[in-house]
């Protein structure tokens, strides 16, 4: 039978939006399911604020009442203003290896963001530049991380075919933790503490955190404002992230420079042990058993692997030495805690900064991931 689409209108719809990206992987050892919770709340149109600037809609392709492919599409108002561009983002998107399935999948995309004025489909791209985003084109024998995207190989074929092109590339990193300090960042160190008055804020408890907590994404704001399609986060959606990512830290992994004089945050970094394995063992599911599986492994318990999530250096403070900071005071706690790995997450390809802070320490590139872009 031919293939259908229907646009997701219902609690259901959503459900099992949600549900086919996790059941197209069953078996895979490199996937890694997102939470559902999660995964809902970003979709929904009342609980995700960045609903204030953006316009969404959601579509299912069926082929004799079987879902066999998902896509989102965004028009994230805010960014096209930012950037002076029509575009529509793709993204959420699934599908088996068949033409006729991704051409009507991207047909109905393409058709959805042609009807409201939009000259450009990108993607994948989600609500904020904190969403999933790319697609793996390198490193499919890699597991994922909770903050990435997996999929199959022969989605980027696809993209091709359908006239699809590359448009920006994240590559990732597999970082060996040293168990000492290399030499440069304790040189770089000292230097910081002599001459720029900054020292790092050790926090005690989680109640710590929340005076900052705001201000962690406010320097996020400031620190990745240039980076491609980033749009700054509202006061609403700070609140929603702290609400997101606050609960879950490991004060260990997270660092927070200050500035003495004024006790202002320059600069910051969020790790947290690695869900990976505990994500695929939950399936997706907080309840009844996945909040277990969660626990053990933010607990470091048989895992020896770190993420490092979030990154930001004030702009005026880049290039002084705080990296070397933030990075001896993760790897102090790390090898004490017994972590031999570090994910890099993705990092722009572009962005020679930031990869250049892995220059002193065992490394390897293991992953990289594609936004496409085509004119409508």
């Amino acid at each position: 039978m031919s293939v259908t689409i229907t646009k997701v209108t219902t609690k259901d719809d959503l459900r099992k939006f949600i549900q086919f990206g996790i059941d197209l992987y069953e078996g895979n050892e490199y996937f890694v399911p997102p939470l559902i919770y999660d995964e809902r709340t970003t979709l929904s149109r009342t609980k995700n604020p960045a609903f204030d600037h953006c316009d969404a809609d959601y579509f299912l392709a069926l082929r004799d009442d079987k879902i066999v492919g998902r896509i989102g599409v965004i028009i994230n108002h805010k960014a096209n203003g930012i950037w002076n561009e029509r575009n529509v983002r793709f993204g959420f998107v699934d599908f088996i290896d068949d033409n006729e399935v991704v051409d009507t999948l991207f047909g109905a995309a393409e058709g959805w963001a042609r009807s409201r004025g939009m000259k450009k489909i990108h993607g994948p791209l989600g609500f904020t530049d904190l969403d999933h985003e790319g697609m793996l084109v390198e490193g499919f024998d890699q597991i994922s991380t909770l903050s990435t995207i997996y999929n199959y190989p022969y989605y980027a074929d696809h993209m091709e075919r359908l006239g699809y092109s590359k448009d920006q590339d994240w590559v990732e990193f597999l970082i060996t933790i040293p168990k000492e300090i290399p030499e440069r960042f304790e040189r770089a160190v000292e230097i910081v503490k002599k001459r720029s008055g900054l020292v790092v804020k050790h926090l005690q408890s989680k109640s710590d955190v929340y005076p900052y907590a705001r201000e962690i994404f406010r320097l996020i704001n400031r620190a990745y404002k240039d980076l491609y399609g980033f749009v700054e986060l509202t006061e609403k959606q700070i609140d929603f992230y702290v609400d997101m990512y606050i609960p879950m830290l490991r004060l260990e992994f997270l660092t927070l420079v200050i500035r003495q004089e004024d006790n202002k945050l320059v600069g910051m970094a969020i790790g947290l042990p690695s869900l990976a394995k505990a994500l695929q063992k939950a399936k997706g599911r907080f309840i009844p058993t996945g909040w277990y599986h969660i626990y053990k492994a933010l607990k470091g318990k048989e895992n020896n692997m770190l993420d490092l999530l979030l990154v930001a250096v004030d702009p005026e403070y880049q290039g002084k030495g705080i990296n070397a900071l933030i990075f001896s005071e993760f790897i102090t706690s790390a090898s004490r805690l017994g972590f031999e790995y570090a994910e890099s997450n993705p990092e722009l390809d572009l962005n020679h900064k930031v990869k250049s802070m892995w220059n002193d320490l065992e490394k390897k590139q293991t992953k990289r991931r594609r936004a496409f872009i085509k004119n409508l």
